[in-house]
């Protein structure tokens, strides 16, 4: 035993250890070769000993000669060490996730805090390592001061989770329209607000317009708003909507009992307060013998079975869908047929498809993509076929009829994806009518998401 003690004391044992389990863990499963800038830490922590002999053993005396020092020092050394155990712990782990809209009513609820999990489809290395800790993209209490630098940006680089995204899995991931955003109007899409401007005043003259009116900045894909959808399909399924219902490779979208449509409901006299209260409806329009509400299946079936009811007609949305194209004159709920690409296919490249494709080769796989009078160039050299290099995925919220998702703006690259939303940790009520505690819905605490 001593001599087994013995070999696990020497220095040089010590380090080789830990140089392997350091190399192992945080280089090889990383993929990052710059990480190897910590070994000469390790030697020095073993071998070398400058930081103990120059600074540590110095820092020691201080605070044995100045109670003060020592208090300083104690409160520093926790607040650094929290801060980086916290911010590994949010980068290679899980985050936390706030509800902030009813697009996935009523499966998430507005208030809801969520635990989403990274490990389940591996981590993403930050794009822009160097960042303000605890913040996403803007500093605190600044609308417009970016909270990251882009002196030091790594490559889309993923590390091997638990398992792949599965079809109907509700995912957390980075907002794909959002590496442009108008400053002074963040609420908006800012390839939303061109496509007006540019309708007004024509495609050149429209661009322009809208720089003299906005301040205009990019953000890196890490550094996009956060959002949070149902992943409807994977790459190489196909989907088609078809009044409103969702179809993928032909079949109908696997039953979700949470998700909710827009209806009109007609009446012979007003609906009560206690109808709202028992199906849940926090949104909608309308009073007497007129209604606009967002319901369940289950909800439609009891509103059927009440004396008062005439009539309850889905909603059918005839908005302006992806690829905001005369060729696809798409609505959101009469949409396709569409391909979602997949790692390593293979497409012809025609100008017609372009628009449902082309912003994957130009934008997110970063090629330079031109249309010429002989045909389509990338990166200078004619094509007629284009290989994709990532995955993709179609993103739909659970409140059909009013959520933003990838019926207006279209694929989500898989260098996009944050983390699978696991649970509930949290459920507070927002409408305003309750004061805590009394506004936390219990009922939802630790609800597993499906």
């Amino acid at each position: 035993m001593g001599k087994i003690r013995k070999f696990f004391g020497n220095k040089w044992v010590g380090f080789s250890l830990a140089t392997i389990l350091y190399v192992l863990w945080f280089v090889v499963w990383t993929g990052n070769l710059w990480l190897l800038l910590g070994v000469p830490v390790i030697y020095d922590l073993y071998i070398s000993r400058l930081f103990y002999r120059y600074v540590w053993s110095k820092n020691a005396r201080l605070c044995e000669k100045s109670s003060a020092y020592r208090t300083v020092y104690e409160w520093v050394s926790a607040i650094i060490f929290a801060t980086v155990v916290a911010s590994l712990i949010h980068l290679f782990v899980f985050q936390m996730y706030v509800i902030p809209s009813s697009s996935m009513e009523k499966t998430l609820l507005i208030g809801d805090y969520l635990y989403v999990s990274k490990v389940t489809y591996g981590p993403q290395m930050p794009n822009t390592p160097v960042s303000f800790p605890f913040v996403h993209h803007t500093m605190p209490f600044s609308q417009t001061k970016k909270s990251f630098s882009e002196c030091i940006k790594w490559p889309y680089h993923r590390l091997k989770g638990l398992r792949q995204i599965e079809r109907n899995d509700v995912v957390v991931f980075n907002f794909p329209a959002g590496d442009t955003v108008l400053l002074e109007n963040q609420a908006v899409t800012y390839y939303d607000v061109l496509r007006d401007y540019q309708q007004q005043y024509g495609p050149e003259q429209g661009r322009r317009e809208l720089e003299k009116n906005y301040t205009i900045i990019t953000r890196p894909v890490d550094k996009r708003e956060n959002y949070i959808k149902r992943c409807v399909a994977l790459p190489g399924d196909s989907i088609r909507i078809v009044d409103s219902e969702l179809f993928v490779n032909g079949q109908p979208q696997q039953t979700i009992p949470e998700k909710q449509y827009c209806y009109t409901v007609r009446t012979s006299s007003p609906l009560t307060q206690y109808t709202f209260e028992k199906l849940s409806i926090t949104e909608g329009s309308g009073s007497g013998n007129h209604y606009f509400l967002p319901l369940t299946d289950s909800d439609v079936e009891q509103l059927l079975k009440m004396d008062n009811v005439i009539s309850v007609t889905r909603y059918t949305a005839e908005d302006e869908a992806f690829p905001h194209d005369a060729r696809y004159p798409w609505t959101a709920d009469n949409f396709g047929p569409l391909w979602i690409p997949q790692k390593g296919a293979t497409i012809a490249l025609t100008e017609d498809i372009l628009p449902l494709y082309g912003r994957i080769i130009d934008v997110y796989e970063d090629n330079d993509l031109e249309v010429r009078d002989d045909g389509i160039y990338i990166n200078g050299e004619r094509h007629d076929s284009y290989t994709f290099k990532m995955n993709y995925y179609w993103m739909m919220g659970d409140n059909r009829h009013n959520s933003a998702d990838s019926r207006y703006w279209g694929f989500v690259p898989e260098d996009h994806i944050v983390g699978k939303a696991s649970f509930i940790w949290l459920s507070i009520d927002r409408s305003g009518n309750k004061g805590f505690p009394s506004n936390i819905r219990w009922d939802r605490l630790f609800r597993k998401i499906e």
